[in-house]
């Protein structure tokens, strides 16, 4: 593609005007003036994002072939709905205060009940609506791939792909929890949290379910190409994430800097720094990762930690190593120019993102 043309250009207008359509359409059903805060949540979260995982699609679509149809642009926008649940329910699980710049879900309704001097227990009543809400959200991402307009062949040929995203998802989130619940992680288990947790329905799944929506069927080298870029290109994904979780500028980030570290994020980053650390070093790490008042002094002790086992360059390391394989085996895909060209595009901002 050119180099003043992003692949995401065709992909984030189309998605976000399926996105306001959509929420539009269920205006009726909210017609009670105390369910309107829930459908103003609602929009609000849909409304940031880098659209990486309808991108994902829509590319997809085109590498298998797929020309102009308005109604992928709905179908991948659902997955926009997806990742919008996965993330209040994130943060309720990481007890997070902020997300995208602003609070997230569950405080954003805990200071409603604060500030309204309702009864019971303000943080009860916020994660209860930011579940609810979450769920909702997974409710319309289903409604929205299923009237998408998208012929009925290509829906059904999709469809156990769309099943096995949801599934994945859940389990990783899983695996995150119980990472984080056993205490001292390792590697192998952070990297298949990674995998899991935001690789599979980052890109590989949505990169397949545009190939499959195009094809109508799952082709051996489909497979391969989800496998060997899709999952290379997912985990090296998450590895940027963890990175930013711990080094990134919250101007950028619109999270507080070291917010992973409060949360006691047991990451790739903090298992190699683990795997590498000193007696002295793995004893700073212990002591203070999970320490929800973390301050800035700790949040540089951890940084240094990490830095200093060589575990941030190791990272570093591994996003360039899965991003190239990656790019490798993008060469050998018998898809489309254009949509080979935008992949890799793709894969290279997903993987060096700031935010």
């Amino acid at each position: 593609m050119s180099t003043t043309t992003s692949p995401l250009d065709p992909v984030r207008p189309e998605v976000d005007r399926a996105l306001r359509e959509f929420v539009d359409r269920q205006r009726p059903l909210f017609g009670y003036p105390q369910l309107t805060t829930l459908l103003s949540a609602a929009s609000d979260f849909l409304g940031g994002g880098k659209r990486l995982r309808p991108a994902f699609c829509y590319w997809g679509w085109r590498a298998a072939g797929g020309g102009d149809e308005p109604a992928l642009y709905t179908a991948a926008a659902s997955l926009e709905l997806l990742q919008a649940s996965a993330l209040i329910h994130d943060d309720v699980m990481d007890a997070s205060d902020v997300r995208r710049g602003m609070p997230s879900a569950h405080r954003r309704f805990e200071r409603t009940h604060t500030e309204s001097g309702w009864h019971g227990s303000p943080e009860q009543f916020g994660e209860g609506v930011a579940v609810l809400l979450g769920n909702l959200l997974l409710v319309w991402a289903g409604e929205m791939w299923r009237t998408s307009g998208l012929a009925p062949e290509a829906l059904a040929a999709a469809q156990p792909v769309h099943d096995r995203m949801l599934t994945e998802l859940m389990c990783g989130q899983y695996l995150d929890l119980l990472e984080q619940a056993r205490g001292e992680g390792t590697f192998d288990g952070a990297l298949r949290v990674a995998l899991y947790k935001s690789g599979k329905y980052s890109v590989e799944q949505p990169l397949r379910l545009g190939l499959v929506l195009a094809a109508r069927a799952r082709h051996p080298w489909i497979d391969r190409l989800c496998t060997q870029y899709g999952q290379q290109v997912g985990i090296a994904f998450q590895l940027r994430d963890d990175v930013l979780g711990v080094f990134g500028d919250p101007a950028e980030t619109g999270k507080p800097a070291g917010d992973d570290l409060r949360e006691g994020k047991r990451t790739v980053l903090i298992a190699k720094a683990l795997e590498e650390a000193s007696p002295a070093q793995a004893a700073v790490v212990r002591d203070l990762l999970g320490d929800p008042d973390l301050d800035a002094e700790g949040v540089e002790r951890l940084r240094a930690v990490i830095e200093d086992t060589g575990a941030l360059g190791a990272c570093e390391e591994m996003i360039k190593r899965y991003l190239d394989g990656a790019l490798h085996e993008l060469e050998r895909a018998p898809i489309e120019d254009e949509a080979r060209s935008a992949l890799a595009d793709l894969a290279v901002a997903a993987t060096s993102r700031r935010t």
